[in-house]
């Protein structure tokens, strides 16, 4: 689903400037989360995987790329300030915490990744649910049209993705957590393929 987008701000040459700071934090969560999955081939003894915790790297990681891919109407936004610009650059860095969260540079006190997972489960579903309340944010950035182009479905995810937050914050169930990330891996790939298939 494609929208019409408007001609782009006067003040491109600023745009490009937070552009470039966005990126950079970006970046750093990407190659985070690149540099982590390695370990598991480069040292399979030592690191005890969980598949549901590597299908919530590969879900921070598909959404990372979509949220950098989307930025460019960023450039559409008709004046900035220094708190959209501090709005934008939180969204990025909450990308790179839930990368740091969950491909932590040492996990030497638990006994693998499904142990740390379910440890610090409630600080990671924090940091996800923060992502999406500094999403309805900029959004907000792209103006009311941008709203009305995602439609109903759009506020429906936000409220999905809370409770899906919130219990996933409370269970220890291994049952339930697997379901979570299917849940939310399965949805935002069908999403990102509806609506951020181009910015044509």
């Amino acid at each position: 689903m494609t929208t019409p987008i408007p001609a782009p701000a006067a003040d491109a040459a600023l745009y490009a400037h937070i552009r470039v700071m966005v990126s950079i934090i970006l970046g750093l969560a990407v190659a985070r989360l690149l540099s982590g999955l390695a370990r598991f081939a480069q040292h399979p003894g030592r690191l005890r995987a969980w598949w549901v915790h590597l299908g919530w790297c590969g879900w921070t990681l598909l959404s990372t790329t979509a949220f950098w891919w989307w930025e460019f109407r960023l450039a559409y936004v008709p004046q900035w300030s220094f708190g959209a610009y501090l709005i934008v650059l939180a969204y990025a860095a909450a990308y790179f915490a839930l990368a740091a969260m969950l491909l932590p540079d040492d996990i030497g006190e638990y006994a693998g990744f499904e142990d740390y997972f379910l440890s610090r489960r409630r600080w990671i579903f924090a940091v996800i649910a923060v992502v999406f309340v500094l999403d309805l944010l900029d959004t907000g950035l792209k103006g009311a049209a941008r709203f009305q182009a995602l439609g109903p479905e759009y506020v429906v995810r936000f409220g999905l993705y809370m409770v899906l937050c919130a219990v996933g914050s409370f269970s220890r169930d291994r049952r339930v957590q697997a379901g979570l990330m299917v849940l939310a891996l399965g949805y935002q790939a069908i999403y990102i393929a509806r609506f951020y298939g181009t910015l044509a």
